[in-house]
């Protein structure tokens, strides 16, 4: 890849240049736009024309400020579909924009890297906010001074292997309502209340890959696991799904069922406000315990 070869190509006058755009969801599939009227091949990729795909002109700034664009295209049963964007299929897709010589297309240049903010969609079409790779640099960094823990549960802070016995199971749905309440007969073997504020994904039907935080778990007659908010696709009885154990981020329960105390990343010692209201007085014993 050469942009030196593309300034050279638009310093001769009359250029033959066109955009090129890539949009690589979370779950790995990759799709490939470009604004001229033929097919363009590279990096492996194959950016389809005729997709109904634009995009605005970027807006790219120096510093740490936020680099600004838009892309929109219709809606395609081949390509960017209604279904997929109400699923959040591409909710942070990465997207990166080329400036290519579709006559030549190594001479090209690598205009934009980022990913999808807001997506709009009706119509029959999409827009798509596209946010620069400094956004990043705007979120919260560093540990917070707070009892709970800070940790996502089985990430490398927590070090919890949520495929050990007891922590996950995986399992056909067998009554399903509105894609958000899902119930068995069975699945006794976990206490009440283990999912709750855990994790669940689907593994195949036409929601697959899609994931829900639990809130709420009850076992009775059989289980119930209720999610926070239903899932944006079809979910119908037999479709596999893999459910994950719930963590309240209490050193209590760090310690007592998940057995990783060692590894909690929170304070859970600190003073609480009832202790910022304590103040010393003549009569009692002042020997620098709790305030009373």
């Amino acid at each position: 890849m050469s942009a030196a070869d593309l300034l050279a190509h638009l310093a001769g006058g009359a250029s033959t240049v066109a955009r090129a755009w890539e949009v690589t969801r979370r779950d790995g599939m990759a799709f490939g736009f470009t604004d001229h009227d033929r097919d363009l091949v590279f990096e492996g990729i194959t950016f389809r024309a005729r997709s109904g795909m634009t995009a605005s002109a970027l807006v790219q700034t120096t510093g740490l400020s936020i680099d600004n664009a838009e892309a929109a295209g219709a809606l395609s049963d081949a390509a960017v579909t209604e279904a997929d964007i109400l699923a959040g299929r591409f909710d942070g897709a990465e997207v990166r924009i080329w400036l290519v010589n579709w006559a030549d297309v190594a001479a090209r240049a690598l205009q934009f890297r980022g990913r999808f903010g807001q997506i709009v969609r009706g119509a029959g079409a999409f827009r798509a906010e596209l946010r620069g790779l400094s956004e990043a640099l705007g979120a919260v960094q560093g540990r917070v001074y707070q009892t709970g823990c800070g940790a996502v549960l089985g990430d490398t802070a927590c070090r919890v292997d949520l495929s050990a016995p007891g922590y996950s199971v995986e399992l056909p749905v067998e009554g399903v309502e509105a894609g958000r309440v899902f119930t068995w007969a069975g699945l006794a073997q976990f206490d009440d209340r283990w999912f709750e504020r855990g994790r669940l994904t689907m593994l195949d039907g036409a929601a697959a890959g899609l994931v829900g935080w639990v809130k709420n778990d009850r076992l009775g007659a059989g289980r119930l696991v209720e999610l926070w908010e239903a899932l944006r696709a079809p979910v119908v009885a037999g479709d596999r799904v893999r459910i994950e154990a719930g963590c309240d981020r209490r050193a209590e329960t760090c310690r007592l069922k998940f057995h990783n105390l060692r590894n909690f990343q929170g304070f859970p010692h600190i003073p609480g406000e009832d202790w910022l209201t304590g103040y010393p007085v003549r009569a009692g014993v002042n020997d620098g315990g709790a305030l009373t």
